[in-house]
């Protein structure tokens, strides 16, 4: 023990004390002063050194419980189609490729995949050390496997559109090749797809394949395995313990991820508030005010969905005039749309493409500007447009030699969002004077009967554009026609070109100018009016340190930085940082 150095420390203060005490008093005072001012000086030396050479840097432990509205039935990644299900599975399984914090792909289980020059090929070459959660090695037989029972359909899988035409190339044990038959840049992102073990599914059929016990104990590769499952007396999955998984350095730093089951929204701000879970996504906007705001804190990702009113100009007349298009557009408060509809939780926008990185591009008009302003604004265009308003209000102009009102039939779903949202949308354009005929539906009829004959003038309507943005099955004029997405049946070949290219090229940002330029185009033409994305809202204690992705595609996406999250700490200088 150093026993003797430290009496020898001490010795030398005491001494230095006892030489301030046999000084003169004259000189006894000043010398006081001057010995704590130094030791001051040192301490406060030592402390900002302290602070400025450490920093606040996560440790391995904890565990987190995350509040799930619903239950797992297929945590599987060729079926997961409820959130349940794809929470789940975003922590079982791992893809070859995964999001980053920017919102690009990184490798997962792939080191690499390189596109060819004709981008046909994807070259896909596997890590050798990953293995699955029973302790076999991840190949290329797997990833092939996963792909093919996708494609396959009589199982009916959700994202069996997503591979379509693709066809498959065994080069050995850690390599393959994806096939397409054309080149679409934006197919990379089906690289996310979780990779299923072929040694425990291959040997079901194919019918018995959603009835497999594997479907609620899923064995994966991803960050966590199942350790244990709750069930109710009838069998039903209340609860799961997952735990870290993979060797130390690639292992999350949350050690135990805990997910309960609650079948009512209530149950789930109960447990909230009471302490007994963490984080949870399943809050709804209007219940968000009951959240303890000093234990939790809200997070936030804009979601990849466009909500906003399509035209079809070859239903109404008064829809092919540009000043009523343009009018229709400025009266709408996005900002207040968004609080009203959505509490505040979206992002105004009035283009049919929002940056990647998340600033959301507008057109000229002030999408924050006072509802009076907007209808003020409204007003004068349409006086510019040689509308004329009638003693009842409603705006008159003659066209094609017939006195036409500004009356407008808007439909869309019967589903409360929707029901405020047309709300708010109708008495906007009432106060400038559009007579508004408002007409709703059941979802299944809206798209039968409405959707997909083109049978509307307006449709207010959302879209999913997925993390990839791409434009093309909206906008471009091929997909005009049912079974196509351009549901404003919207033409034009400029714009037609744009998409065209961006569907092609690599790399990120020249496709997001193609996209950009596309989007001027068409917001100047109006087609539509854009009005917000929504966004989800991430319920988070505040102990807890969670990263969410800049551009997600779902809210499962919002795990993609899983093992950054931490629930412990310390504070440490760089050096012990490399020695974890």
């Amino acid at each position: 023990m150093d026993i003797e150095p430290k009496k020898a420390r001490s010795g030398a203060v005491d001494a230095l004390l006892r030489r301030i005490e046999m000084v003169p008093a004259s000189d006894r005072f000043f010398l006081r002063i001057l010995f704590f001012a130094v030791i001051g000086s040192v301490i406060f030396t030592l402390y900002h050194f302290n602070s400025d050479n450490s920093s606040i840097t996560a440790t391995r432990g904890g565990t987190l419980t995350e509040a799930v509205l619903g239950t797992p039935r297929f945590v599987n990644p060729v079926l997961a189609n409820t959130r349940a299900d794809q929470d789940v599975t975003a922590l079982v399984y791992s893809g070859l490729l995964a999001i980053s914090a920017d919102g690009t792909l990184r490798p997962d289980a792939a080191s690499s995949v390189t596109v060819s020059e004709d981008g046909l090929t994807y070259n896909v070459v596997l890590r050798e050390d990953m293995y699955f959660h029973d302790g076999e090695r991840l190949t290329a037989e797997d990833v092939i496997f996963t792909i093919q029972l996708a494609q396959d359909a009589d199982l009916k899988s959700p994202i069996r559109g997503n591979w379509t035409g693709v066809t498959l190339e065994n080069i050995g044990e850690f390599e393959l090749n994806v096939l397409l038959e054309e080149p679409y840049a934006p197919f990379i992102e089906n690289f996310v797809l979780g990779i299923m073990p072929s040694h425990l599914w291959s040997t079901l059929p194919i019918e018995q394949l959603p009835f497999s016990q594997l479907n609620t104990e899923p064995i994966g590769t991803g960050p966590y395995m199942v350790e244990s499952a709750q069930r109710d007396v009838s069998g039903v999955i209340t609860e799961y313990e997952l735990t870290a998984f993979g060797n130390e350095s690639a292992q999350p730093n949350i050690q135990t991820f805990n997910f309960k089951f609650f079948d009512q929204e209530s149950d789930i701000i109960e447990a909230l508030n009471n302490g007994s879970i963490d984080t949870t996504g399943y809050i709804s906007n209007e219940n968000l005010s009951l959240v303890d705001k000093e234990k939790f804190e809200l997070h936030t990702m804009a979601l990849p969905r466009i909500f906003g009113v399509f035209f079809n100009q070859n239903r109404s007349s008064v829809l092919l005039d540009d000043s009523v298009r343009e009018a229709l557009s400025v009266a709408i408060n996005r900002t207040e749309l968004i609080d009203e509809v959505l509490n505040g939780y979206g992002v105004p926008i009035s283009t049919p493409f929002a940056s990647l990185q998340g600033e959301i591009e507008s057109d000229e008009h002030n999408l924050s500007a006072t509802p009076s302003t907007t209808i003020e604004l409204a007003r004068e265009i349409l006086e510019a447009g040689d509308w004329e308003q009638s003693e009842l209000g409603f705006w008159e102009k003659e066209i094609d030699d017939v006195d036409t009102t500004l009356s407008i039939t808007l439909r869309t779903s019967n589903t409360p969002l929707f029901e405020s949202t047309l709300e708010a949308v109708t008495t906007a354009w009432n106060e400038v004077g559009v007579e508004v005929v408002t007409e709703q539906f059941e979802q299944t009829g809206l798209v039968q009967s409405v959707i997909r004959p083109r049978d509307f003038q307006a449709l207010l309507f959302g879209v999913d554009m997925s993390r990839s943005y791409d434009l093309y099955p909206f906008w471009h004029s091929s997909q005009k026609d049912d079974p196509g997405l351009n549901i404003a049946q919207y033409t034009n070949l400029a714009v037609d070109e744009l998409l065209e290219d961006a569907r092609v090229v690599t790399d990120i940002a020249e496709r997001d100018t193609l996209l950009a330029e596309a989007s001027e185009i068409i917001t100047d033409e109006l087609p539509a009016v854009i009005l917000f994305q929504p966004e989800f809202v991430y319920v988070v204690d505040a102990d807890v340190s969670a990263t969410l992705p800049t551009r997600p595609g779902k809210p499962a996406d919002r795990f993609s930085l899983l093992n950054d999250w931490h629930t412990t700490s310390d504070v440490l200088w760089p050096t012990f940082h490399d020695d974890m």
